[in-house]
């Protein structure tokens, strides 16, 4: 462990029993929907990559027209 983990629990051992479930709660949930947001993209890298050739084919055919950001 980090000292400077080691220092945030021990700060986080001095608040009341129902924020320090809180807090844990909020760790746990930071750390998985990291982990998620991982696999996700992870997995989507092949789709990703064939949508972005299909996306240059379609341009290379002059099947695309440019953003007009005055019609958004």
């Amino acid at each position: 462990m980090t000292t400077l983990l080691e220092k945030a629990f021990n700060e986080a051992a001095k608040l009341p029993e129902v924020d320090q479930n809180a807090l844990a709660k909020w760790v746990l949930d930071e750390l998985h929907s990291k982990a998620r947001w991982q696999r996700a993209f992870a997995e989507s890298e092949d789709i990703l990559e064939r949508l972005a050739d299909e996306a240059l084919e379609d341009k290379r055919r002059g099947k695309t027209t440019p953003l007009d950001l005055n019609r958004l």
